[in-house]
């Protein structure tokens, strides 16, 4: 069972995690660099950081897909800071996401995973660079 990381409940038994949902859209092949082919990382992503995460493809008229994340705030901040590095025109920035990325496809986030100050500090909304470039 999963529980939350600030107290012994389950992360979906906290109405504030559901308070202010995380949204990123992203491209095609964004989505898939992140989710894989199918989905086939969604559910282990969704278990290793203990959210809920919504997938609507060709949400937008240019066939971005609107993910759309719901937890602990700690969280969602991460898989922010996850997706904004994957999609950083920088090279250090787009290692530091990969690298987040295969931590939480292959273990749970850890209280000192969640405790690493946040790089993206912006709305909940991003646009990221466009696709092709990782």
């Amino acid at each position: 069972m999963a529980m939350s990381t600030l107290s012994q409940k389950p992360w979906w038994m906290e109405p504030e995690n559901f308070d202010a949902p995380m949204v990123v859209y992203l491209e095609e092949e964004q989505e898939e660099q992140i989710f894989g082919h199918n989905d086939v990382h969604l559910r282990c992503i969704e278990v290793h950081s203990q959210t809920l995460i919504q997938l609507e493809r060709r949400f937008t008229a240019t066939g971005q897909t609107r993910v759309t994340v719901v937890g602990p705030p700690r969280a969602r901040q991460w898989l922010m800071d996850m997706i904004w590095s994957l999609g950083n025109w920088d090279p250090y920035h787009q290692n530091q996401g990969r690298e987040m990325l295969r931590r939480v496809q292959s273990r749970p986030l850890t209280q000192d995973d969640l405790a690493i100050p946040c790089r993206v500090c912006r709305t909940p909304t991003v646009r990221l660079r466009p696709s092709g470039r990782v």
